[in-house]
């Protein structure tokens, strides 16, 4: 949807279930179900489906095949990852899948990238898994989109950096949007994230956030247009994203439990504790996706902590989006 179809209001978005089908179906995962809730929301009315990311940590569909799946069978909603461990991939290769979505699609596809964690046994695992050595995976990621921006303007490519070396490559064609696929990078708040904002601004085409509090998040906003004016971009030229995990149920109380035993299930643990949702009541939800839009947010993508995914979007498109349109 390009801005002049936009409806009134933030673009609003919701994501896929590609780890909880594999949850609920073990080693024979529905994947239908994930084209379906597609639909779903594209005739609700939603702007943007996403889906996550993980080889082997958090096991589930990979991204790119299914949002290719997506797009064929969608017409007008746009599709992107949140996040896209990127550095565990070749820069070619997932160039080339990028283009292919993209074209499938006709342009609809996002990348949202992020460094990816290393924290904990399992995060470490799957940069072992992948051959990767975890300690390079923030500047694996920086190399693969300069080589995939090069890749996807149609150029051959020569590139000798630290990480990658190409002589002389070309895709042989390129994606559906010019001058190629939008990247967000994930850009946090927090001490130490200096490199993250610079690279938002040097590399990106936005940013997308799990920022605590509206506050933060219109921090992390200001920093990256402090480090674009300074290398000459426009701040403007930068869109903004935020990613929200809730539960939607009338029953305040039923709603939080649901969603503390989904997350304790999806992470392993229960990962950052009350930092997630609103739980429960649809007017919450509401509140705090206009308390980030007023931070600046442009998209709110929004995560489903529950095991009816389906309601969740019933509920999402009767209590929540009639508020922003």
């Amino acid at each position: 949807m390009t801005n002049s179809e936009r409806l009134p209001g933030p673009r609003l978005g919701i994501v896929l279930p590609t780890r909880g089908v594999v949850l609920a179906g073990g080693e024979s995962p529905d994947a239908g179900h994930i084209v379906e809730m597609a639909r779903l929301a594209e005739d609700a009315g939603v702007d943007s489906v996403w889906v996550g990311d993980s080889l082997v940590a958090k096991p589930r569909l990979e991204p790119l095949a299914a949002l290719a799946a997506v797009a064929v069978a969608t017409s007008r909603v746009r599709i992107g990852t949140s996040v896209l461990l990127a550095a565990l991939r070749h820069p070619v290769l997932l160039a080339q899948t990028a283009a292919t979505v993209d074209q499938l699609s006709k342009g609809r596809l996002t990348l949202a990238i992020g460094v990816g964690g290393a924290f904990t046994e399992s995060q470490q695992n799957e940069w072992a898994t992948a051959g990767v050595d975890r300690r390079t995976r923030a500047g694996r990621m920086e190399e693969m989109i300069e080589i995939m921006r090069g890749l996807w303007s149609g150029a051959p490519v020569t590139f000798h950096g630290k990480h990658f070396d190409l002589e002389d490559v070309t895709l042989g064609y390129r994606p559906w949007q010019r001058p190629g696929v939008p990247i967000l990078l994930a850009t946090h708040s927090g001490e130490g994230r200096s490199r993250q904002y610079a690279r938002a601004a040097k590399l990106a085409d936005g940013i997308i956030s799990i920022t605590d509090d509206p506050d933060e998040f219109a921090s992390v906003r200001r920093r990256v247009a402090e480090e674009a004016i300074s290398i000459g971009r426009s701040p403007e030229d930068l869109s903004s994203a935020y990613y929200m995990t809730v539960n939607l149920d009338p029953d305040a109380d039923r709603g939080h439990e649901e969603g503390v035993r989904w997350v304790t299930d999806y992470y392993g643990l229960n990962f950052w504790g009350d930092r997630w949702g609103p739980y429960g009541d649809p007017d919450g939800v509401i509140d705090r996706i206009r308390k980030f839009v007023a931070a600046g947010a442009d998209e709110v993508i929004v995560r489903f902590a529950s095991y009816d995914q389906p309601r969740q979007l019933e509920l999402f498109a009767e209590r929540v989006l009639p508020a922003f349109r």
